[in-house]
């Protein structure tokens, strides 16, 4: 028997071993993985797979991920997708600075790959029911 595939998640990440590590992560967990290593692929790739979450690097060479997560969120066909920043940045005022620019959520680096599928499962739940 098959599990069922709970999603598409789009991980914007410009590091290619955290994009492994993830994608085997979340592929163990039954979710379909598309990623992205910089931000005109991440548009690329919501234009071309329907995504269900965006998990969002903040730190990346060519656009940081607020500047995006704004971007994609002034985008109508994607305004409605949860987007969890992922980021190492986690001083004072970083998480609000991320919810500032349209995140739904924060998860902090190293990423706990223990909890990180009950993390996005709260908002996937959240978002399928909005």
């Amino acid at each position: 028997m098959t599990e069922i595939n709970k999603g598409t998640i789009l991980y914007v990440e410009d590091n290619p071993d955290n994009r492994n590590l993830i994608r085997r992560v979340l592929e163990a967990e039954n979710y379909s993985v598309v990623d992205a290593f910089n931000a005109s692929q991440a548009i690329e790739r919501l234009e071309g797979n329907k995504v269900d979450l965006i998990l969002m690097d903040i730190n990346m060479p060519d656009m940081d991920g607020y500047t995006l997560t704004t971007k994609i969120k002034g985008i109508q066909r994607f305004s409605g997708i949860p987007i969890i920043a992922v980021t190492a940045n986690v001083m004072r005022g970083d998480r609000e600075k991320s919810l500032e620019a349209g995140c739904d959520g924060y998860i902090q680096k190293p990423i706990d790959i223990d909890t990180l599928a009950q993390q996005i499962e709260r908002f996937m739940t959240r978002s399928s029911h909005a």
